[in-house]
């Protein structure tokens, strides 16, 4: 299964912060059994995603598993958990069995939340346990329920960030200028967002390295990508490159060679 071609959350359930959690927490999910039956029955199946540079704690509560993570391939034991930041395209390829619970960060969520700066985990799948403390993941996969699971985790995360809130001036201005992006119907480059926000061009790139692990250009270009993608898949009768500040098909097409590997005829 792949990612915007294939409606890979029907797979696990979801909860959504709502919260002062939720400008940090994209979602908490976790694996459903009878879904995962319904859709793969008793065989091996793998799920592909593409980039995004959110950072991603895999618990896992079930059976090993095997993470390929750009080139690199990883064999994670049923007791080992992982954290990745989904800089390249992942897969994770499962057995019938799977059972994973997910808590998926905005960028910079790591950071605002745990005080742990996400650019040090670029193509690799780090060991939970040097992020979270070890009883915090004993206790989560002691639990019997998702609820609980999620509602430790929430009070957790609340706790490490009442003690270490402040004004996180770098992230903020991250923050501030994709979404100044997101409303100019992703036209803007580096430049005219700088004017936007009465700011350099090498202070917005100098910002985004220090947060997210990469340059302006290449994030917006991977945001505008993927929401464009994912238009294009939901009704391609509809979708307009317009829309997402594209030039015409063939600035689309070229995008998504670059953001998933392949032709679009090829992608799925």
């Amino acid at each position: 299964m792949t990612e915007i071609f294939d409606n890979i959350r029907k797979l696990y359930r979801f909860y959504v912060p709502t919260n002062e959690l939720a400008e940090f927490i994209e979602f908490f999910s976790e694996s459903s059994a009878a879904e995962t039956y319904r859709q793969v029955a008793d065989n091996r199946f793998s799920v592909k995603m593409f980039p995004s540079w959110t950072p991603t704690c895999y618990i896992n509560l079930g059976e090993p598993y095997q993470l390929s993570i750009g080139a690199r391939q990883y064999l994670i034991q049923k007791d080992t958990d992982v954290l990745i930041l989904r800089n390249s395209i992942v897969e994770r390829h499962n057995l019938p069995t799977d059972y994973i619970f997910t808590i998926k960060f905005f960028p910079g969520g790591l950071e605002a939340v745990l005080g742990i700066n996400q650019v040090r985990f670029v193509d690799q799948a780090v060991n939970l346990a040097t992020i979270l403390p070890i009883d915090i993941l004993q206790h989560v996969k002691q639990l019997d329920t998702f609820e609980e699971r999620v509602d430790l985790l929430q009070r957790y995360f609340l706790s490490r960030f009442h003690q270490s809130k402040k004004t996180d001036h770098y992230r903020q201005f991250v923050a501030t200028t994709i979404g100044t992006f997101d409303a100019s119907g992703m036209v803007l480059n580096t430049g005219q967002l700088a004017d936007r926000l009465f700011a350099t061009s090498k202070t917005i790139n100098r910002y985004f390295h220090r947060i997210i692990g990469i340059s302006p250009k290449n994030y917006l270009l991977t945001v505008r990508t993927r929401a464009a993608l994912s238009g294009y898949v939901a009704d391609k009768n509809r979708f307009s490159p317009y829309d997402f500040g594209y030039y015409d098909m063939s600035h689309f097409y070229k995008d998504v060679v670059r953001f998933t590997g392949k032709k679009l005829r090829e992608s799925h």
